[in-house]
């Protein structure tokens, strides 16, 4: 999945593979314990000339990532960085436990990010990280010790639903008000906001509390579930195609995850923003 929509996000950027300087794949579902995914996605495309590093900050793990890359191509070290979001959470979940198998999807999505003199692009970021929350929402390794009482036979995810709901609402609305504020821009100033398609009631609960207006909010939940850090390049690629994002708006992105960790970013969408691409399949 990743290399397919790494390919497309390519295509719309009009990239030759070998244009490429850095691949960073987001992801807490990587099919081996090394090598990285992204290097995995770097020789599917053909990208001989990236670089290649795996991310992992749970859900969060695409807006880190695309904070990490704007790092790379701000101070100029990198001219096209590509940022894959790509999760199989399928292989990670109980099925018999109903409180979380119901909730997850696979998915993919890319973005390419490239230096521009135009105005636009990214405004403000926010991460963070609190551990003392680490047991709230995780996923045995396969390293950890027998002895550690966390390890489940079976690698499954392990979820506090309600510890994790008032942690994700409290954090969705404190880093999007700082990223908001850190771009000189005031809630209403907005034009989208695009949550990680974690929970409903978390979305409703955190935009309601910002005082966001409903149909400000882009929501796909109803049609993938919770693709992780697929879900954000997902919703993204999919409020463009509806024409949803026009040049000069401005766009927040959220999210919350495992860490338990948060991330929240705002941009301005501009004529020379590249399209991106996803590839992702529903769990029911």
């Amino acid at each position: 999945m990743g290399i397919s929509a790494a390919r497309q996000a390519l295509a719309f950027a009009g990239l030759e593979p070998q244009e490429l300087d850095l691949v960073i794949a987001a992801t807490c579902s990587t099919e081996r314990v090394f090598p990285a995914c992204a290097s995995l996605i770097q020789h599917g495309l053909g990208a001989r000339n990236a670089g290649a590093f795996d991310l992992n900050a749970a859900c969060s793990g695409f807006v880190y990532g695309l904070d990490v890359a704007r790092q790379f191509v701000q101070t100029g070290l990198q001219r096209n960085v590509l940022v894959v979001g790509t999760e199989v959470f399928s292989r990670l979940l109980d099925w018999k436990d109903r409180g979380t198998c119901v909730l997850f999807g696979d998915g993919a999505g890319a973005v390419v990010l490239q230096a521009s003199d135009e105005p636009g692009g990214i405004l403000s970021s926010v991460m963070g990280s609190d551990g003392s929350g680490a047991d709230l929402l995780y996923v045995p390794g396969v390293c950890a010790s027998p002895l550690d009482p966390l390890v489940n036979e079976h690698h499954h995810l392990v979820m506090n639903g309600a510890q994790v709901f008032k942690f994700a609402v409290r954090m969705v609305v404190d880093s999007t008000r700082q990223a908001v504020c850190d771009a000189g821009l005031a809630l209403e100033d907005v034009d989208l906001f695009i949550p990680h398609q974690a929970n409903l009631r978390i979305i409703t609960s955190a935009t309601e509390a910002l005082g966001i207006p409903q149909e400000k909010v882009f929501v796909n939940l109803e049609r993938y579930g919770n693709t992780s850090s697929a879900s954000i390049p997902i919703a993204l690629c999919e409020a463009a195609e509806a024409g949803l994002l026009r040049e000069g708006q401005r766009v927040a992105l959220v999210a919350v995850g495992g860490g338990l960790s948060w991330a929240a970013m705002v941009l301005e969408w501009s004529a020379t923003t590249q399209t991106m691409a996803h590839n992702l399949s529903a769990l029911t």
